[in-house]
Formats: structure tokens, sequence, C-alpha cells
């Protein structure tokens, strides 16, 4: 019989993606707790950027999913787009199944040093209108443009990530980049 080891460290250091993946494939259930732990927040950010609703619902149908198909994972490749690909699919099939066009509320965090003092309440009010201008531009654009976007300058995903989460090449990543952010520009002038 099996007896899963401890997942969260080997030799004091903690375990890399691809050897969480392994242990999981091979039913240490504490090891796929481990991936969900790490990347349940960008997968809740994921699932949000393409539907706006049901989130909670979402990644935790994507994270079954995804364990259930771990023996297709490919071994080497990086978990993190493969776990973004599924979440963002599930949320198309999600919104696409209740019938409507999700409109996307991206919260965009207005993080500071903490060093930085207080901004006054002018440039508060004017730092959340220019926010609210952006997401509201944003949401106008089509699906494609709004994931580039989100994955590229809300997640952060480097063009690599980006284009294995979106099932591109990364080429295509820099000039879709570079198409959806005229489109946003091109949205900020003609709505804000």
């Amino acid at each position: 019989m099996y007896e899963p080891e401890q997942v969260t460290f080997v030799e004091g250091r903690p375990l890399e993606d691809a050897e969480l993946v392994e242990a999981a494939r091979r039913g240490d259930a504490r090891a796929y707790e481990e991936l969900v732990r790490r990347y349940q927040d960008v997968a809740a950010r994921t699932a949000y950027l393409v539907a706006g609703a049901e989130v909670e619902d979402i990644v935790q149908e994507a994270f079954v999913k995804a364990y259930r198909a771990l023996g297709r994972f490919r071994a080497g490749s990086p978990f993190r787009p493969w776990i973004l690909r599924i979440v963002a699919n599930e949320a198309r099939n999600r919104r696409r199944a209740a019938g409507r066009r999700a409109r996307l509320e991206l919260r965009v965090a207005g993080d500071r040093p903490s060093g930085d003092a207080a901004p006054s309440p002018e440039a508060t009010v004017m730092e959340e209108d220019e926010r609210r201008m952006v997401l509201e531009a944003v949401n106008r654009l089509r699906e494609e443009d709004r994931l580039v976007i989100g994955y590229r300058f809300f997640l952060e995903l480097s063009e690599r990530e980006t284009a294995e989460a979106l099932g591109v090449r990364p080429g295509t990543v820099k000039s879709r980049t570079a198409r959806s952010l005229a489109r946003l520009r091109k949205e900020r002038e003609d709505g804000g």
C-alpha cells in the first residue's frame, strides 16, 4: 500500500510544482492540496477575469477537472499556465451555459510601499476615478483582449505563461498584447 510522504519540504526546501504533480499522480492527496493552495488565488482572479461571477464554483470545478486530468499533464511543463487554462475554459463554459455575457470588474491593486505617505483625499479620488475608467474600458473589450491584458498586466504572467494559458505561441501573445492595448487606448478615448 502506498504511504504518502511529506509533500511540502524535501531537505529543507519547498517542493517544486513538478515534484508535487508527480506525487499527486501517485495518489498523494497532500501534494495536490499544496498545488491548490499555491494557485487558488490566481485561479480565482482568472475566473473573475473571464466570468465575473461564480468564482468559487468555477475554481473548485477547475481544480477537480485538473486532478482528474493529471495523467494527461505533460511532464516538465509549468503547472500554473496549465491550471489557468482549465480555469479559463471552465469560466467560459459557465458563462455560456448561463446565456449571459458577464462584465469584467477587476480590482486593480493600488498598493504602495509601506514607507510612502498617504495620498491626499483629492489624489485618492483621482486614482479611484482613473481605475474605474480603465476597468470600464477593459470591460468594453472583447474577451480575447480582456484575457491577454488581464493575464499580462493584472495577473503579471510572463509572455510564455500567457501563451501557455491561452494556448497560443509567445509571438502571438506579443502581437495580441499590442493590438489589445491599442484597442484599450481607443476605448479610453471614446468612452472616457
